[in-house]
């Protein structure tokens, strides 16, 4: 495909997934919403954006398990749920009236509208089948040695003694995975291409999401620059793609990439700009959040000597349910994404609260995850919630629920409990100061980037 194809394509994009289009929304019905702060919605949306684990206590605390917030533009109404209850019926909701695309919409110009996490009803339906064979627990075994090898290479190039920020290491780790075992890309030169790309566009401020609505804010400071990344890796994936679908080996292949191409559901196929979109939400949805759960992970173990004994215990004698509780733990304690949302497409209960046509509703896994009700001492790291029992139905929600739930969710699991496997297997991980949580994006990561020291294991420990 010759860039100037390329160029309108993306351009197309942008113009076609500014929220709600570019239009006017339809006015939505504020009356009787469960109450909320009467600020103006710049600074709600601000609020919810930037200052998320704050603002979300403060509102529960205020106002109960259910309250609103208004956003731009136009003061849309975003109704928030917390109790397991209410977030059992918005996951088991319709479909058909209960459309994630549109709560996710803030994200189209990027990822663009054919994406897993944008399209509704029957699209999302027949995405979802597309998709589905590339992560199927037979697919996750294909790729676990490859995984192995990257972990192994990383873990490997550590010094011990020398105190660092696991987080860099983590997305250094995760999205080398992602660009060999999603794209199947190996060589050297190609990497080194689009690892920057993805990480410019990974991180981004929330000021740039917010104006996405603006088209003139595109020729401007961070938002001019965001754009021309994204061009730039639509560039390298179209390329990638072309390249891919001409291979000659391309039955063979085990990637993601390759999988997707080779698709054919009774002729049905992806295309190219399904392709770029899909590739494009897989990197941002399976690169940033589990690098943060595994860096949030060292941290927490570090800490504790018990903890650390244990997960040295658990690597050294293959038990992968302990790690992937650490893994789970970590996820409940420190979530990346603070909520799922859900736009309603016509008038419709949520617990009991009558909500109109076009009014958004959120389960909060911030506020979910840290329920003393359902997660007793919420504030303490403890991985045998997941050993000892299961948390109940929709209080543990990092992958969402429903027809929705993440389909890389089984993915996440296995990428995090190899590399913590290879790290307790070869180090003693001791945490260094204290890491609170900090927004970036849509995402929250480690202030600090959950700083570690690492130490070589005695060798009866090994």
């Amino acid at each position: 495909m010759r860039d100037d194809e390329i160029t309108r394509r993306s351009d197309e994009r942008f113009a076609r997934m500014r929220p709600f289009g570019g239009r006017t929304p339809p006015p939505v019905d504020l009356t009787g919403l469960p109450p909320g702060p009467s600020w103006p919605p710049l600074l709600q949306s601000a609020g919810l954006l930037r200052f998320r684990h704050r603002f979300q206590p403060h509102l529960r605390r205020r106002y109960g398990d259910v309250f609103t917030v208004r956003l731009v533009p136009q003061g849309r109404p975003l109704v928030i749920f917390t109790r397991p209850e209410a977030i059992k019926e918005i996951f088991a909701g319709d479909p058909e009236v209960f459309h994630a695309g549109k709560g996710n919409a803030i994200l189209g110009p990027i990822m663009g509208e054919h994406s897993l996490l944008l399209v509704d009803g029957a699209e999302h339906k027949r995405a979802r089948k597309l998709l589905m064979p590339a992560f199927s627990p037979r697919a996750l075994q294909g790729y676990q040695d490859l995984v192995t090898g990257v972990a192994k290479t990383e873990v490997g190039s550590w010094q011990p003694g020398q105190p660092f920020r696991s987080l860099e290491r983590m997305n250094a780790l995760t999205l080398e995975v992602i660009l060999r075992v999603v794209f199947g890309v190996t060589d050297e030169a190609r990497l080194a291409r689009l690892r920057p790309l993805v990480n410019a566009t990974v991180d981004v401020s929330p000021a740039v999401l917010l104006g996405w609505g603006v088209p003139r804010l595109r020729r401007v400071g961070m938002w001019k620059r965001t754009v021309e990344t994204s061009y730039a890796l639509d560039r390298l994936i179209y390329a990638e793609i072309a390249e891919r679908r001409a291979s000659p080996d391309l039955e063979h292949r085990t990637d993601v990439l390759s999988q997707l191409i080779r698709v054919d559901d009774g002729g049905d196929r992806l295309t190219d700009p399904e392709l770029r979109d899909q590739l494009v939400t897989l990197l941002l949805a399976g690169h940033e959040t589990t690098a943060t759960a595994l860096a949030w992970a060292l941290y927490e173990v570090g800490r504790d000597p018990r903890q650390r004994a244990r997960a040295r215990e658990a690597a050294r004698h293959g038990d992968d349910a302990w790690l992937e509780a650490v893994a789970k733990e970590s996820m409940r304690l420190h979530p990346v994404i603070a909520m799922v949302v859900r736009t309603l497409m016509r008038p419709t209960t949520v617990a009991g609260v009558d909500l109109p046509r076009g009014a958004t509703v959120a389960a909060s896994i911030l506020l979910s995850h840290a329920s003393p009700d359902s997660h007793p001492d919420p504030e303490a790291f403890r991985p045998e919630r997941f050993v000892d029992g299961s948390p109940d139905p929709n209080t543990w929600i990092p992958f969402g629920g429903g027809v929705r739930r993440c389909i890389g969710a089984g993915f996440s699991l296995m990428e995090a409990v190899t590399v913590l496997r290879e790290v307790f297997t070869t180090y003693d991980v001791r945490a260094v100061g204290r890491d609170v949580p900090k927004v970036r994006n849509i995402t929250s990561v480690p202030r600090r980037g959950a700083r570690i020291v690492v130490h070589d294991l005695p060798v009866e420990g090994r």
